[in-house]
């Protein structure tokens, strides 16, 4: 057999073996989103109103038959609930992997950086004190200084990294120098605060959905649409950045450029979910990492799984809130770190295992 005739040969190996990875990323994305299909659904039927699933269905797809209650059941109140759920998990979910591919550490997640606490500290001002950073938002003043505060720490990050150097280990120690700053202040509010004011406070920082409404999840998903195609389109410049900076800059990738754009990114999609559900840990962590043991590192595969994995995670929560104690509503925070906790610790050992073979 000939040289060229094997190089042939090869050639057609590697480009079945590129189509047959290809397919199975596809297949893994359907097949998830079809199981947070089905995860809406049960997550809508959840709760004391005695609805089934089918009639669920009916009633999402043709608004129409529903009754009055069957309305303002489904489409008022649980709906927009269960569609916040996935938008804000997607959110978190790809969040965090553009996180850990910028700072190349398998532990960062969105609130690496501070801003959880950040946005933590701008609603404890607006509960607190009663300031609004914006005057004239009405209601939303609460998420709007949680997102505002989110935004100027992401902001100061940017400056500082700009002048010292965009490093991931620079980038870490800022955000946790702010991380300490706020939950500091955060924590000067906290002890002057009156017994309503501590537990409205509290409730925040744990996270719910039950701020829900149809405008904020539409907030949510164009963010997404803003964001998530950009991250793609940069697919093979942070896949090639997850085999080190030296190596992406000889495949001719701005990494400073690279890693700010994505920073920037990452602080939007942060900064609005937290400042419409409050902290919730974990699912920004664990969702990219499961996707990554299912597809790799490959972005093409492993941002769309990731959020996936995210909304996954938190439709999967929600129903889980409401199923523990018939009648009781438990925030999503905790529950997402009771899950979360388990799971890092298995990763960790798994890792460790991994090493020492």
């Amino acid at each position: 057999m000939s040289d060229g005739t094997l190089l042939t040969s090869e050639a057609l190996s590697l480009v079945r073996a590129y189509k047959r990875r290809s397919m199975r990323r596809v297949t893994l994305v359907i097949l998830a989103f079809f199981c947070l299909a089905v995860l809406v659904v049960i997550d809508v039927t959840t709760g004391p109103a005695d609805l089934t699933i089918w009639r669920t269905i009916e009633v999402i797809f043709d608004r129409a038959s529903a009754t009055p209650k069957e309305d303002v059941i489904i489409w008022q109140l649980r709906l927009p609930v269960a569609i916040m759920a996935v938008a804000v998990g997607a959110m978190l979910g790809v969040a965090g992997a553009e996180m850990q591919t910028i700072l190349n550490n398998p532990l960062a997640d969105p609130f690496t950086l501070g801003l959880s606490s950040a946005a933590g500290f701008g609603a404890a001002l607006a509960i607190v004190l009663g300031w609004s950073v914006i005057p004239g938002v009405g209601g939303l003043f609460v998420s709007v200084n949680a997102f505002v505060f989110a935004m100027i720490t992401s902001c100061a990050l940017f400056l500082f990294t700009r002048l010292r150097g965009v490093t991931p280990e620079a980038m870490i120690l800022v955000g946790i120098a702010m991380l300490f700053t706020f939950n500091a202040l955060l924590a000067f509010l906290q002890y002057g605060a009156s017994e309503i004011q501590l537990a409205q406070l509290i409730f925040w920082q744990l996270g719910s959905l039950a701020r829900a409404t149809w405008s904020k999840v539409g907030i949510c998903f164009l963010i997404l649409v803003l964001t998530l195609p950009w991250f793609m389109n940069r697919s093979w410049a942070l896949t090639a950045l997850r085999m080190g900076e030296d190596k992406a800059a000889a495949l001719g990738v701005n990494v400073s450029i690279l890693r700010i754009g994505v920073l920037a990114g990452v602080s939007l999609l942060s900064a609005v979910a937290v400042s419409f559900v409050g902290a919730i840990a974990f699912v920004g962590l664990v969702g990219p990492h499961i996707a990554r043991m299912i597809v790799g590192e490959d972005q093409r595969g492993f941002l769309p799984l990731s959020a996936l994995c995210g909304a996954l995670i938190l439709s999967g929560t929600s129903i889980a809130s409401k199923a523990i104690t018939p009648g009781i509503v438990y925030p999503i925070g905790m529950i997402t770190s009771l899950i979360g906790i388990p799971f890092f610790i298995l990763l960790i050992l798994g890792q460790r295992k991994r090493h020492w073979q």
